[in-house]
């Protein structure tokens, strides 16, 4: 099981969604270029006395992301635009589970590319939950279902 961040725009988001990544063992693609430079003043205190515990890969842009995947299992992107609900989907350990800009998603190529995408029903008067967030549940749930929790 992996996380990829697709070009993120916060640095706050990035920091948590790599403290998450280390605190339960996956490895993080970056996917560049981000809204932010990567540094430990921006990234705060969230992943602070976790990089040691993170193994993190970036990518130069989304070509490069899909030619260092290779073979890999499949990429599942979290979506609002998806139908089928993250509790209802079969996930594989192989799985990487891909996350979008906070600002914009992912553009519509990406949506082309992956293998499978999911959402997170919410009540209908709400729009959407912070990046991190859904990446931490969808994550325990991959987890939960496939035996990979620590």
């Amino acid at each position: 099981m992996r996380l990829a961040l697709y070009q993120p725009d916060i640095p706050q988001n990035a920091g948590a969604l790599m403290r998450l990544a280390a605190c339960f063992g996956v490895e993080l693609d970056l996917i560049e270029p981000c809204g932010f430079v990567i540094d430990d003043r921006r990234m705060g205190r969230s992943a602070m006395d976790y990089r040691q515990h993170l193994t993190l890969h970036r990518h130069v842009s989304w070509d490069a992301f899909l030619a260092a995947r290779k073979e890999a299992g499949r990429l599942v992107l979290l979506t609002t635009r998806a139908t089928t609900r993250h509790v209802d989907f079969a996930f594989a350990p192989s799985d990487t589970l891909l996350l979008g800009r906070e600002s914009a998603g992912v553009p519509d190529e990406v949506h082309a590319q992956v293998d499978a995408s999911v959402v997170i029903r919410l009540r209908p008067d709400v729009r959407s939950l912070n990046v991190a967030q859904a990446g931490a549940i969808v994550l325990a749930e991959a987890l939960r279902q496939t035996g990979g929790l620590p």
